[in-house]
């Protein structure tokens, strides 16, 4: 069985993955961090990584970005394993959890979900067929009305796919409002949507001449991206330094 630590317990994916995790019995939740929730369930919750001392396999993160820098520090100086869920995280965090993968296992990915990573491999062969012959990609992304990032990082992620299968050569829009010109071949424009209660969808279009193929993800509960979070820490806990991402667990998992 495999021990986790879960940071961010008392949030709204704090919540759902431990839910998850109760109904798995190859997992256990052995602790819970955050600073701004109480106990609950059957595992302790502390207030601060400092205050927990179980033992682990695997730290799954669905904090927030300014809790991340603690983590990594925690996640290092006990050697534990660390499945990085937060998103909107800064360039400086990024290199950090770089670095900190040199010295223990980090997986880091901007969507949990198996259903969003298997499409960012869609994308990527689509871009290579599609964009050389004049399609021109647009990505819609739409959240609930508490999402304090935007773009969202699971759009970021589409964008970044379709980027690299083209060698680098799209710059990213955010918004066209003082912008009187037309469209610059070399871009892809991200749009954001906030409101309601939307668990998360995203679109992605490649806009041809008289045609329009589009890839599209709807997500209708939390649960696919705690889901993916527990494969994570599963795959993560069998591994020794270095730094991983959602594509690996689907390449351990065929």
């Amino acid at each position: 069985m495999i021990s986790i630590i879960l940071h961010g317990a008392c949030g709204h994916m704090g919540k759902v993955t431990a839910e998850i995790c109760a109904a798995d019995p190859r997992v256990q939740i052995v602790a819970g961090v955050d600073a701004f929730g109480s106990t609950y369930g059957d595992f302790p919750v502390y207030s601060s990584l400092s205050d927990c001392t179980e033992e682990a396999d695997v730290i799954i993160d669905f904090s927030t970005a300014s809790a991340v820098d603690e983590l990594l520090a925690y996640g290092v100086e006990r050697s534990i394993p660390m499945v990085i869920c937060t998103t909107g995280l800064s360039e400086e965090q990024a290199a950090a959890i770089r670095e900190a993968a040199g010295q223990v296992a980090v997986l880091r990915s901007g969507n949990m979900s198996l259903g969003i990573n298997l499409i960012i491999r869609l994308l990527k062969d689509a871009a290579k067929t599609l964009c050389p012959n004049g399609y021109e990609p647009e990505i819609i992304e739409m959240h609930h009305n508490r999402k304090i990032d935007a773009p969202s990082g699971t759009a970021l992620m589409l964008a970044d796919s379709i980027n690299e299968a083209e060698s680098g050569i799209y710059n990213y829009t955010y918004d066209r409002s003082g912008r009187r010109e037309k469209r610059n071949p070399k871009e892809i424009g991200i749009s954001s949507v906030r409101g309601g209660t939307i668990v998360g969808v995203h679109d992605v279009l490649f806009a041809g001449t008289d045609e329009v193929v589009e890839i599209k993800h709807t997500a209708y509960s939390r649960a696919i991206f705690a889901k993916g979070a527990v494969s994570a820490a599963m795959f993560l806990a069998q591994h020794g330094p270095g730094l991983f991402d959602m594509q690996d667990v689907i390449e351990a998992s065929v």
